[in-house]
């Protein structure tokens, strides 16, 4: 499975991320209302989001978002923790601009990311802080079910819970 495929829809394109995107995509999340109800709201610090960006070069899964008409890079998201054996996968570490919120564009980055992953597998899994409620919403409307909740420590030591939400390709029937 390719994990940073370059995905093209109406409004969205995604690339690899690559080491010379921190300048760009950090301009797209330094925002602190687009983190706080993420369990690190304090990502849209400089210093937090280089562990968020390096960890993002280091999975080998994270994608660019672009805007199409303008060509701006708007967010982020990732492909990881692929299972052969399993036939799943786990899309995370999700981010748009505000501008990019209202459901349009989301809604377009999820049907381009699981259309590309139901070529590979049967389940994708989402993992997502329990204070989501933004992005726990947007997966409950797509059909994506509960199926986990851990609780963590956060990079403080703070315990956080992350929820994992789960969609089958049999249950998966587009999203425009």
């Amino acid at each position: 499975m390719e994990l940073q495929p370059r995905l093209f829809g109406k409004l969205l394109r995604t690339r690899p991320l690559t080491s010379e995107d921190f300048e760009v995509l950090y301009a797209a999340a330094n925002d602190p209302l687009i983190w706080e109800q993420h369990p690190d709201p304090l990502r849209y610090q400089r210093d937090i989001f280089q562990r968020y960006f390096d960890s993002g070069i280091a999975c080998k899964g994270c994608l660019v978002i672009e805007e199409i008409n303008t060509s701006e890079v708007v967010g982020s998201s990732r492909f990881y923790d692929f299972s052969q054996d399993k036939m799943e996968i786990t899309v995370g570490f999700t981010f748009l601009k505000r501008s990019c919120w209202g459901g349009k564009f989301n809604r377009e980055l999820k049907h381009l990311m699981l259309n590309h992953a139901f070529k590979f597998v049967d389940t994708v899994l989402f993992d997502v802080g329990s204070e989501n409620r933004r992005s726990r919403k947007a997966l409950e409307k797509i059909g994506a079910i509960l199926v986990r909740q851990d609780e963590k420590s956060d990079r403080l030591g703070k315990k956080i819970v992350a929820m994992t939400y789960s969609l089958r390709k049999k249950d998966f029937h587009g999203l425009l």
